[in-house]
């Protein structure tokens, strides 16, 4: 049986490090282009997984606990050792890719429309809106586009560079038709319960046809003409179509945030900042799908 391994993000690794030479939190986020609750969130995480504190306020600033000496004595081998093998390949340390976060609905669609060596310098990392906003808070990736339901949080606001509502669309099978009177067969994410909330509050009666975390296995369940899902309207994927069948509420609208990270204004930021923003927030023009078949 193998062992489970826990891992410690050299991000954390580096934030442990800056506070202590900068002798703040505050201090060590602008070092770093983070936020203040970015960093106090990094820090609390490390604390869990080695079961204490490692900074105590004093009148000088922040300065490590006993435990936090040791840590911080690690924390630099590990920045060590991370920067020499990073050099065996010829880049350093300053010389990381930058880091994407996408929605997997938007990862799709911004991959499609690339070219191989267009992503020579980004690392992209694709995964659930909450689990993109969580990467971005904490520091893990540097530019994010996702979807937000509800307020916006007060660690995500100060990161927010631009933001366009949307809404939310039935989508179906070009063939699949609703049967009469039968319960409406739905397709939902794995313990997301929106759209069944909205089927509820208006008192229509529906059956899970399909759960998964795996966007692409939704999407195959919703050409395959299991059962309905629902989508943000600008991004609905190709062979599917808006369903605008008299029986189905209208959906709740929801917010696309672009987040980019304190400092990073280099013209490849900027760059990649305009793409993601035509792509998903402000489309030059409606995207043919959305129109009934």
């Amino acid at each position: 049986m193998h062992r489970r391994h826990l891992n410690i993000p050299i991000e954390i690794v580096r934030t442990v490090v800056a506070i202590s030479e900068t002798g703040s939190l505050t201090k060590a986020a602008e070092q770093l282009g983070l936020s203040q609750p970015a960093v106090s969130s990094q820090i609390k995480r490390l604390e869990q997984l080695v079961g204490g504190s490692l900074f105590s306020k004093t009148p000088n600033g922040s300065c490590p606990t006993d435990l936090g000496k040791l840590v911080l004595a690690q924390a630099r081998k590990i920045i060590e050792a991370n920067d020499q093998v990073l050099a065996l390949g010829g880049t350093d340390s300053h010389g990381e890719r930058l880091r994407l976060g996408l929605s997997v609905v938007m990862a799709q669609r911004f991959v499609a429309q690339q070219s191989p060596t267009n992503l020579d310098d980004i690392h992209i990392h694709a995964g659930m809106s909450a689990e993109i906003a969580t990467a971005l808070i904490e520091g893990h990736v540097d530019i994010a586009c996702f979807f937000q339901r509800g307020e916006i949080n007060s660690d995500l606001a100060p990161l927010v560079v631009d933001e366009s509502e949307d809404r939310l669309a039935w989508v179906r099978a070009k063939s699949f038709l609703l049967s009469p009177g039968a319960p409406i067969p739905v397709i939902i994410w794995t313990n997301d319960d929106w759209m069944l909330h909205t089927l509820s509050r208006h008192g229509l009666s529906y059956r899970i046809a399909f759960s998964s975390q795996d966007y692409s296995a939704k999407k195959a369940a919703v050409e395959a003409g299991i059962g309905l899902t629902a989508v943000p309207s600008r991004i609905i994927p190709p062979g599917l179509v808006w369903a605008k069948d008299y029986c189905l509420p209208e959906l709740p609208t929801i917010k696309a945030l672009l987040c980019i990270r304190p400092g990073l204004t280099s013209p490849r930021v900027i760059e990649i900042k305009d793409q993601l923003s035509a792509m998903f927030l402000h489309p030059a023009l409606p995207k043919e799908n959305d129109k009934v078949a």
